[in-house]
């Protein structure tokens, strides 16, 4: 019987794997002028509607410098505007201006398209498996840290 692999070699495949469908997750949205920051926060907003500077930095894991510079970046291109939250004069809400939905909405459509080509070596039993058994991981890596929460997502950011 073959030894379960070691925490060394897990590693080693997950980070390979990672490195892979991460490679063809940028070629995926190359075409769109944005890095993969500017287009998770884009993403996020099209799919979550506006929210505070701070809540999209927690999905798309930025630090609150990056996603400042970010959202500035995203704002003078048109495609993102701040306004203030209605309930609560200290918040600021970012959203997607009619440019930046007219741009993200079908380049995430494709995007979505090219991942679901990646994975489609797998059955659909073994991605519910694959994701549950990442989600373990992620938890277990993470420990009670910040950050632990990020794995119970429901599948968008």
């Amino acid at each position: 019987m073959t030894p379960p692999p070691t925490g060394a070699h897990t590693w080693l495949v997950l980070w390979r794997a990672t490195r892979a469908m991460e490679a063809r997750a940028l070629d995926s949205i190359a075409g769109t002028g944005l890095g993969a920051s500017d287009f998770a926060i884009l993403e996020t907003l099209l799919h979550k509607g506006a929210l505070p500077v701070n809540a999209i930095g927690r999905k798309v894991l930025l630090t609150t410098g990056s996603m400042t510079s970010a959202v500035d970046r995203l704002e003078r291109r048109g495609l993102v505007a701040r306004k203030d939250d209605a309930d609560d004069r200290r918040v600021r809400l970012v959203h997607l201006t009619a440019e930046g939905r007219k741009l993200i909405k079908p380049a995430f459509a494709q995007h979505a398209d090219d991942l679901e080509e990646i994975v489609a070596v797998l059955t659909r039993d073994e991605r519910a498996t694959l994701v549950r058994l990442l989600r373990k991981l992620g938890r277990n890596a993470a420990g009670d840290g910040p950050g632990a929460d990020e794995y119970d997502t429901e599948g968008s950011r």
